[in-house]
């Protein structure tokens, strides 16, 4: 594979992200491989997915200059469905987030069943400073693990928290200084290789099925609204501006 690393050691997979001299941004082929990785059926004996990153960020969310070359069809949604395998996946999934995690790297992170993060990391979704918005599913999953007040901070103004927050919100689970992050992510990884993987799986499977009720409520509405973001000339102009470094002129339209 070209943008990940997929390893097994024992009972633990890891998967690694490659693309690190490009903060780990999503493009359409590293989805592809990320959604075939979690997609792979695990073996009886396996307890535990690792995602980890390469480089200075975890993700920094999706290739902005690849989205502006090759705009995404309303009805496709790549990063949604890599994250759907994510969750779909029977194994717990350990995210050891070491920097930031921004946009699709904030849900990639938040999609993992348990997070151990540096202090040093940030996690933020910027989507409304480029002009985007997330999807009915994207947006599903912040609502469950920070909750409306948070959810609204997070999207809304769109600033990047640091991870002692996130922590101290009850977002994610753990966190380390950046010396001590390996430590502490294998103190999660050990416990989990050394449970019961018909348990572990019967768990994680009855957890999501509980979570998944509103992905029945209609939506049609909503998804309307966000496919008109992504289609409009503010949400060309914000990614231009972000790609240049400069402040967005957005008109509304």
């Amino acid at each position: 594979m070209q943008y990940i690393r997929v390893e097994q050691d024992g009972p633990v997979k890891t998967i690694t992200l490659t693309r690190g001299d490009k903060r780990n941004a999503l493009n359409l082929a590293m989805l592809d491989e990320m959604t075939a990785a979690f997609r792979a059926e695990p073996a009886p004996a396996d307890r535990v997915i690792v995602l980890r990153a390469e480089g200075p960020s975890f993700c920094s969310g999706m290739d902005l200059a690849e989205r502006l070359e090759k705009p995404a069809k309303p009805s496709e949604s790549p990063i949604e469905v890599m994250l759907h395998a994510m969750e779909m996946n029977p194994l717990p999934i350990v995210g050891v987030v070491h920097g930031d995690a921004i946009a699709g790297g904030n849900e990639l992170a938040l999609h993992c069943d348990f997070v151990v993060a540096s202090t040093s990391a940030r996690f933020g979704m910027s989507l409304a400073q480029i002009g985007l918005a997330p999807t009915w599913f994207l947006t599903k999953k912040l609502m469950e693990v920070a909750g409306p007040v948070w959810a609204r901070e997070i999207l809304l103004l769109g600033d990047p928290l640091p991870s002692t927050k996130m922590h101290e919100l009850g977002i994610i689970g753990r966190v380390a200084p950046p010396y001590d992050l390996q430590k502490e992510a294998k103190k999660v990884i050990d416990r989990l290789a050394a449970n019961a993987p018909l348990s572990l799986r019967a768990m994680k499977s009855m957890m999501v099925r509980q979570m998944a009720y509103r992905d029945g409520i209609e939506h049609a509405e909503q998804d309307r609204l966000v496919n008109a973001t992504r289609d409009s000339q503010d949400s060309k102009e914000g990614i231009r501006a972000r790609l240049d470094k400069r402040t967005a002129n957005f008109k509304g339209v």
